[in-house]
């Protein structure tokens, strides 16, 4: 399970990385700044900005869905699913407990204290 760890804290750090790159992008419509006539990034190189926010982006997209596979490895191997079994093999089920008819549950709580004794 330490594999497992290391890997979902690598992938929670990705995470937390692709929404703030994306929340740094500048929208393609321009967003609210150019309805009201601001314009300030369009001096001092905004394109090279845009092409490596862009390509982290995507980096950044792809190793997450990598890392979302190899836990899913790493998870079906720890608890034997790769070899076709379940989480729920090892789990019994209560048998099911049949009332008499035609008594209330006060009679039936007390025939059952009886047959205790």
């Amino acid at each position: 399970m330490l594999a497992f760890n290391i890997v979902l804290g690598i992938i929670l750090l990705v995470s937390f990385l692709l929404v703030l790159v994306i929340m740094v992008q500048q929208p393609k419509s321009g967003g609210l700044s150019s309805a009201f006539g601001g314009n300030a990034q369009v001096i001092g190189g905004v394109k090279k900005t845009g092409d490596f926010l862009n390509t982290s982006t995507w980096t950044l997209g792809v190793s997450l869905i990598v890392l979302s596979l190899i836990s899913n490895l790493i998870l079906s191997n720890n608890r034997g699913e790769a070899q076709g079994g379940s989480i729920f093999d090892g789990v019994k089920t209560p048998a099911p407990v049949q009332q008499p008819i035609g008594t209330n549950p006060v009679q039936q709580q007390q025939q059952q204290d009886n047959s205790q004794k």
